[in-house]
This record gives C-alpha cells, structure tokens and sequence, in this order.
C-alpha cells in the first residue's frame, strides 16, 4: 500500500503512481450508495450538457466468425472537480451465458488530466452496471415528475445483471411497486430473477409472464434489459396505455413503436448511432422530428412530456459517466489508504538513461 497519487497543488508535474483496483473493492465501495451515485450521475450529465465533457463516438470492435459478439471502446473526458480523461473497453459476448459465465466483462483505465499518463486500471463490469443502473433509476424520476399518478406496476423485460441492478437502484431511490412483472425468453433466466426478487424486503405481487404482450400491457413503467441486436416487439398497441418505458438496452423497439411515442434521449448523436431503435426511426424517416428532446432539457423544464403517448427513454450512456463512477471509486480507495499500486509500472521514465 502506497500513498495515492499526489496532485499539482500539493507537488510540481510528475508520472502518477499506477494502481489496479479490483472488482470486490469496486462492489466494496459503492455498496450501499445508490442515492449519491444518482446524484453523481445527474451531475455528470449536466456537465455534459453545458460543454464540460469530451465524449467522442463509441468505437466497435467486430467479427466476422463471431457475429453477435463485439467489444467497444468508449474514450472521454470529464472535468468539474472530477478532472480526469480515461477509457472503458467493455466487451459483450452473449454466448457466455451459455457457459455460465456474465455475457459483459470491461476494465476503465483512469488518465492523469495534468501528464496523460494513466493511473488506475479498474474493474468495470460493476461500474458499467452501476452508472446504467442509476441513469435508468434518474430518468424514472424525471420523466414521472409530471405524471397523475407514480407508476407502481413495473415489468423487466430481460432478467440479467442490469436488470437486477435498476431494480436495486430504483427500490433504493424511493420506488416501491405493487406489482413487479417479469420476462425473459429464456425461461431459466425468469426464474433465477424470480427468485432474486422474492429474497428482496418487499411485499410485492410477482409474476413471471408467457408472453412478452401480457407484461408490457400489465406494466406501467417498463425496462428493456437485454442482448438483442435487432427490434423484435413491433405492435405499438401494446403500448396504448402510454407506460413509461425505460429502453436500456436501445435496440429492442421497432421505429413504429417509437414514432407513436415522446422520445427521450441522453444525447442525441450518440443515440442515432449502430442501428438503435432511434437511429431505425431516423433512417425510417429521414429526419429527426420523432425525438422529443433530451434527459437534460426534461429536467431543466426545457422540455414538457405529453400525457397522450408512450415516453420512451433510449439512453446510450456515455463514457463519461462510466468516469465519473470511476473516479469516484479511485478516490475513495485512495481515501481509505486501499489502493494496490503496481510499483514500478512506469520504468523508461528519463529521456536520456
């Protein structure tokens, strides 16, 4: 155990300690914190939206002999107090589940904003869930803000490691549902979420659906948590009774659905991007007149839901919040005197020997 790493107030510009920070220390140490963690989201975003942020195209790695796995880099830049550049490499390869193992795996690697040398290589599957889980859980209570009544009927369409994560960051941040509906196309996978739920402290109805039309007609706020590459719900009347719908995983909706919809984005060239639902609807159309705006400018008051349609957030999540969690979990390793420095990790550090 080292010292952390020292910043340019405290000493003149130097090559920063490395550390790699694990996946039990980064579960440690956002255990428990859902409400600062949504607020950290929502901070981040506003920084985003008044320009504080580099946050560049996502890049996808593909390959021919394995077409629905795919590895992507998200390379950003924060600054606000965080002031730190870095990358999240996360790859997603459904076939593990197959083998028992979780579909997604990533690392972030944290940049110093003084030298560019990177400082922290941490774990990042449990950030990655975590910033998704407290963006959906945000724009819950966003977009409800103007609705009669709080929806108290949710419905998960898809049971992996996200879906469970916006059910902790949801109940955690104030929701409680009378109804939680379930549905997986695998049928194992339904079950395994079942039985998560009912080791959750809640009194709540759970039923785990045949059908994907029987959730969605029974759920009032809905979340898209899956793998699929492609639109596969395609009827918008099963939407007629305009439900808040959380589309997390941005490719589950034909560009019908969404045409008959208010669309949310969190950022609009990110989102019309890779054949997500939105950017269907976009090439669908040839223009953009479906989206209704921005995160941002709903909860700014730029932006006034109707009540007579569907509103369907399509967040892309951006590197930059996958930075901020990050940042946040390196400072409170360094703050508890936890960080694993790689002495050395740095070794041609003289121009000339």
């Amino acid at each position: 155990m080292t010292t952390p790493r020292p910043t340019a107030a405290q000493s003149p510009i130097a090559v920063p300690p490395f550390a790699v920070i694990s996946g039990a220390q980064v579960q440690h140490t956002l255990q428990g914190q859902e409400q600062q963690i949504m607020e950290l989201i929502e901070a981040t975003y506003h920084l985003h939206a008044v320009g504080e942020s580099v946050n560049p195209p996502s890049y996808f790695l593909r390959f021919p002999d394995r077409p629905t796995a795919r590895i992507i880099a998200l390379p950003a830049s924060i600054g606000g107090q965080a002031r730190v550049d870095g990358l999240k490499w996360i790859s997603s390869f459904p076939d593990n589940v197959q083998a028992g193992i979780p579909r997604a795996s990533a690392v972030l690697i944290l940049n110093d904003h003084d030298t560019g040398y990177p400082f922290a290589c941490l774990e990042s599957s449990i950030i990655s869930a975590t910033r998704t889980a407290a963006m959906a859980a945000s724009a819950a209570n966003s977009l409800s803000q103007g609705r009669r009544t709080r929806p108290a009927r949710v419905g998960f369409f898809g049971t992996g490691l996200i879906a469970r994560y916006i059910h902790t960051f949801l109940t955690a941040t104030g929701w409680s549902f009378d109804d939680i509906g379930v549905y997986d196309v695998s049928a194992d996978s339904a079950a395994g979420f079942r039985s998560y739920l009912q080791d959750t402290p809640a009194d709540t109805r759970i039923t785990v659906h045949d059908n994907p039309e029987q959730l969605i007609r029974s759920s009032d706020l809905l979340v898209f948590a899956t793998v699929a590459g492609r639109p596969h719900v395609t009827d918008p009347a099963w939407f007629d009774h305009n439900p808040l719908v959380l589309h997390v995983s941005l490719r589950d909706l034909a560009p019908e659905i969404l045409l008959a919809s208010a669309n949310i984005v969190d950022d609009i060239e990110h989102c019309l991007k890779a054949d997500t639902s939105p950017h269907l609807a976009e090439q669908l159309t040839g223009n953009r007149d479906f989206l209704t705006g921005t995160l941002h400018e709903v909860t700014t008051g730029r932006v006034v839901l109707p009540h007579d349609r569907p509103v369907v957030f399509s967040p892309f999540g951006l590197g930059v919040l996958d930075l901020a969690v990050g940042k946040h979990v390196y400072d409170e390793a360094a703050r508890t005197g936890r960080l694993n420095v790689i002495d050395g990790f740095f070794h041609e550090l003289r121009r000339y020997g």
